[in-house]
């Protein structure tokens, strides 16, 4: 047994952002040593890595280079050099989530066909080389209004996913490979995360329901337990267990899932990391999800993933009209809240819409906590000074 614990063992993390500062809250607690790399010198998690390293994640060498000085490689974020994942493999040091696990994910159409061969229930779509072949495809009547285009490649926080309506909002879309994907009316986006160890232990937390903002196209309110009937829960976490099956994924898993009118469980799209619907788990869940990925990469028996109490999470993003130093307005009020928790990430320029931070509000009675959260929402704001 490897020992990871006060050793010379080394975890590298690709990507230094929020997510990769909340992975290092729990290697601290660990302590477990960590290489941080991130194309930003003031990336988040720069001052509690042990060693941090300034560069590109999309470069093949420095990838490659920066992965050779640990024993275990793990990432934050998809837009990484998957060639040089490979390579570090072959060398034969551990990357996990697996670099074959991770090209499916990178593209959106991959991503799609993979769920089609393995029988994953999903919305249907087409796949387009470029926007002028969906162009023409609708002329032909072969894809009509509204739809939702992806970009293959590239997209995350409501970037590269548009709802298309009419034909003046093609002019709005990228000339890039994307799929079209039908409308489907569903009653919630839900959530679940599935946890699996190399040994393939797996284990998956409550569904999460997510509260979208209409137009920014990112989550607003996290609320776990979602309110949704107990059969539909139970269904969503068996399709999201069957979708990190699939992928013989290791690590966290986020699977976002649609509930439809009629109560179907269709799977919109993953994560191969820890996920923004995860964060309520801190001060919610015996385990959160960033020991919890932890625990899995480095093979360790999974925690308990259940909740100890309601939560909902709110995420703090930059406001309209503010760009420059970051000054959380109010957050001395929202400290002042019961059960209310900020987690500031460490991002000294805010810009409209830039994730910022959440804050999580537990409560044993759910409908209170989400109430506060709205008080939360209402009070805080994120601007410039």
């Amino acid at each position: 047994m490897t020992s990871y614990f006060s050793s010379d063992f080394k975890l590298a993390i690709l990507g230094g952002g929020q997510l990769g500062k909340m992975l290092l809250y729990e290697t601290r607690k660990f302590d477990i040593q960590t290489l941080v790399l991130d194309p930003n010198p003031e990336a988040p998690s720069r001052l509690a890595a042990n060693y941090f390293e300034q560069g590109d994640l999309m470069d093949f060498e420095t990838v490659y280079n920066f992965g050779k000085q640990a024993d275990v490689v793990t990432f934050e974020i998809e837009a990484v050099n998957v060639d040089a994942l490979e390579k570090l493999e072959a060398d034969g040091i551990k990357v996990y989530p697996s670099p074959q696990t991770l090209r499916k994910i990178q593209d959106k159409g991959i991503q799609k066909d993979f769920y089609t061969e393995k029988n994953i229930p999903t919305a249907p779509y087409k796949h387009f080389a470029k926007l002028e072949d969906l162009k023409l495809a609708i002329t032909a009547n072969q894809t009509s209004f509204p739809f939702v285009w992806k970009s293959c490649r590239g997209g995350y926080d409501g970037k590269g996913v548009q709802v298309v309506r009419s034909q003046g909002d093609l002019d709005k879309l990228t000339d890039t490979p994307c799929i079209a994907e039908h409308m489907i009316p569903f009653k919630n986006e839900l959530a679940v995360i599935v946890v699996r160890n190399t040994k393939g232990e797996v284990k998956s937390y409550p569904v999460v329901e997510m509260e979208f903002h209409p137009e920014a196209n990112q989550v607003e309110y996290v609320i776990c337990p979602g309110r949704i009937d107990d059969k539909v829960a139970a269904k969503a976490r068996e399709v999201a267990t069957q979708v990190s099956e699939a992928f013989e994924h290791v690590g966290l898993l986020a699977v976002e899932l649609f509930q439809t009118e009629d109560d179907q469980i269709l799977v919109n799209e993953v994560a191969p990391r820890p996920h923004n619907s995860g964060h309520y788990s801190i001060e919610g869940s015996y385990t959160n999800q960033f020991e919890q990925h932890l625990r899995a990469v480095l093979n360790l028996p999974l925690g308990e993933t259940e909740s100890k109490i309601g939560a909902v999470m709110v995420n703090l993003v930059g406001e309209e009209g503010f760009t420059g130093d970051v000054f959380y307005e109010k957050i001395e009020d929202i400290m002042a809240l019961k059960g209310v928790t900020p987690h500031i990430y460490g991002k000294r320029e805010t810009r409209p819409f830039r994730k910022m931070g959440h804050v999580t509000i537990v409560n044993s009675d759910l409908s209170e906590a989400r109430k506060i959260a709205e008080e939360v929402k209402k009070t805080i704001r994120v601007i410039t000074k």
